[in-house]
């Protein structure tokens, strides 16, 4: 026997195949085209133009390295030699690194791979390997340069100011002083500061002052004496930074668990088996809806502004954001729940108060906890941006050191530190799932 097909089926067929092939080609077409609308309309092409890739990777260096300034002050004459330019990382008189020389009113500079510069009272000398002698001397209160023909560069020339840029340092001649940039690798004075009796020492030598040498504070240990002088280390402000990590994490917590208490009240006015006034559950989820419909940081900037800069206030932005969220999931947990177990409790004479702390609250908590711990997991990044706007925690010192613009060793300390806490919290929270959930 041999099946015929109608031919209004064979049509139907063939014409829903040919709108199935349509569309295959269709679909791609459309995001292809899209992404070119994308390209032309942020200009694409004029950003890869403008890319300065070159400043992107000082910027990188300037993660993993820090500079010190060797200056002179072109009015007294006196030379100072500071790590990334600060008081507080400035040498003692004294102590200077074995690459600065200071004898009288001359200092030598030797930077490495046959790089020199001289300061003297003539002015600054910089040899250049393979280049030449570059010769700058104030004449009428303005540098003028004498150097090798014709000018590379890496050499920039103004009125008031000489700048040379090289792969051993940068070097800076202005009417007021004279400058020397020498990267290094590291962190330097991430340990301790150069007043610090324990600056330079090795692991070896740290491991014998804290255990069997002779006290240098006859008032406390020298373990204890090394603690104080890298909690309290000027230059990178271990304990503040502790603390402010403290306040993320507190800003986080709060505002979550705030969140989930008054959510959880609320969505069982928008579940539908728990409220049957309609109104009632249409203006409740309404409200959710209009809470998380206004991003986090616009109620951050909203509650600056009532209650002031503080991490309660990002706590309480926090806590706002994530009722409506906690609210909406919670109430659609409360519809999906087992009847059956509510009416069995029902069936033993139990009120209302009842029938929900034993016959729904069971049910749901795995679903509760699931979502609250990891919104507090998520809310940890969060408040680190909610930080840097309210003036709180671990964002606000990442904003301040990125604003200066100066010190971006201390940026990149920020952010592992920030790596690190979201890291811990999302362990934290995964062990808490596990043990609470399913007890395990």
């Amino acid at each position: 026997m041999t099946a015929t097909i109608s031919p209004t089926l064979a049509d139907s067929v063939t014409r829903s195949f040919a709108i199935r092939r349509r569309m295959a080609f269709a679909i791609p077409t459309g995001i292809l085209a899209y992404l070119v609308y994308a390209a032309i309309s942020f200009d694409l092409a004029g950003l890869a133009q403008r890319a300065r890739f070159d400043n992107a990777a000082i910027l990188l260096s300037d993660f993993w390295s820090h500079k010190t300034h060797v200056t002179r002050d072109n009015r007294s004459g006196g030379v100072t030699v500071a790590i990334e330019g600060e008081n507080k990382g400035t040498y003692p008189e004294g102590m200077l690194p074995d690459w600065v020389t200071v004898t009288g009113k001359v200092a030598h500079i030797d930077l490495g791979e046959g790089h020199i510069v001289t300061y003297d009272e003539k002015g600054a000398r910089y040899v250049v390997p393979g280049y030449g002698t570059i010769d700058i001397r104030p004449v009428g209160g303005k540098p003028v340069m004498t150097a090798p023909e014709p000018i590379p560069d890496w050499i920039s020339v103004a009125e008031n100011k000489v700048s040379i840029t090289t792969t051993a340092g940068r070097f800076s001649y202005s009417r007021s002083k004279v400058e020397t940039f020498k990267y290094e690798p590291g962190w330097e004075l991430w340990a301790f500061t150069l007043d610090s009796p324990f600056y330079g020492k090795s692991i070896g030598e740290l491991v014998g002052l804290a255990t069997t040498a002779d006290r240098i504070d006859p008032a406390r240990s020298n373990l204890g004496y090394m603690v104080a002088e890298f909690w309290t280390n000027k230059m990178w402000r271990h304990g503040d930074v502790a603390w402010a990590i403290f306040e993320t994490i507190l800003m986080a917590f709060l505002g979550t668990m705030t969140a989930a208490l008054v959510a959880l009240p609320l969505g069982f006015l928008a579940a539908r088996n728990f409220n049957p006034l309609g109104p009632l559950r249409f203006a409740a989820r309404r409200v959710f809806d209009f809470i998380r419909g206004v991003d986090g940081l616009i109620w951050t900037i909203i509650l600056s502004r009532a209650f002031g800069p503080g991490p309660m206030t990002g706590a309480i932005a926090i806590a706002i954001t994530d009722v409506g969220t906690f609210g909406k999931t919670f109430s659609e947990a409360l519809e999906n729940i087992d009847e059956k177990q509510v009416e069995g409790i029902q069936s033993t004479g139990a009120n209302s108060l009842q029938r929900a702390r034993f016959g729904v609250i069971p049910q749901i908590t795995p679903v509760l906890l699931s979502q609250v711990l990891y919104y507090l997991e998520s809310n940890t990044r969060s408040a680190t941006v909610i930080g840097a706007i309210v003036g709180g925690g671990i964002g606000l010192l990442l904003t301040q050191a990125i604003i200066t613009q100066k010190d971006w060793e201390e940026v990149a300390y920020y952010m592992v530190l920030i790596v690190l806490m979201v890291m811990l919290m999302d362990s934290l929270s995964g062990w808490l799932r596990r043990k609470l959930i399913k007890g395990t």
